[in-house]
């Protein structure tokens, strides 16, 4: 079996509106004030950020469209992309099963939207990733998930059965996708459901 992880959420921490709250307090004061304006800036990854995932657009450009586009001041959406890469610090309960997983042998792959800054800063920081065989980040073949595109290209490129194949995600929609593409798929929510689930699939 093939397993093929999400990083944002999954491998390393990812919360926006909890960073949000820290980065612009004055703009996301209450915890319903800071998840409205993580909806507003990160568009659900879609739209502008949606572009960054590709690699179709610079982060100078991004903080500029943001900034118009909900009335920010363009320094404060500045700062907080630059500050996006130290918010993404591992999950060790996820980075365990990841071992365990080595350590027995399976093919460990990832499948990640990452903008390219974010990605040279988690393979420059991180040694763990040397766990996987290889990885597809969004931002370097100008594709992202949930688009079926993505899938294919990573079947390709990791060589790769996609009936043979669980793929491990935080997001509802990048797991349906998979499972359309004829991956095994399972939704993460905590690196203890993540073991359990594992564990029943008899991988652990």
């Amino acid at each position: 079996m093939n397993i093929v992880f999400d990083f944002g959420g999954v491998l390393f921490q990812w919360e926006p509106h909890h960073f949000l709250a820290r980065m612009l307090p004055a703009q996301a004061p209450t915890p319903e004030a800071a998840r409205a304006l993580a909806v507003d800036f990160f568009q659900g990854h879609g739209g502008d950020w949606a572009d960054f995932d590709r690699g179709s657009v610079e982060a100078a450009v991004l903080g500029e469209r943001i900034a118009h586009r909900i009335g920010l001041d363009p320094a404060l959406a500045h700062r907080v992309i630059a500050g996006v890469p130290q918010e993404l610090t591992p999950i060790e309960g996820t980075v365990h099963l990841l071992r365990r997983l080595h350590a027995k042998g399976l093919p460990l792959y990832f499948l990640s939207n990452m903008p390219a800054p974010y990605a040279q800063h988690l393979d420059e920081q991180h040694r763990f990733l040397d766990l996987f065989g290889a990885g597809v980040y969004s931002c370097r073949v100008g594709l992202i998930k949930p688009d079926p595109q993505i899938y294919a290209h990573a079947v390709q490129a990791f060589g790769i059965d996609p009936a043979q194949t669980l793929f491990i995600d935080d997001l509802p929609a990048n797991v349906q996708a998979a499972r359309d593409a004829g991956w095994q798929a399972m939704q993460f929510r905590s690196p203890q459901q993540c073991e359990e689930e594992l564990v029943e699939r008899g991988l652990l």
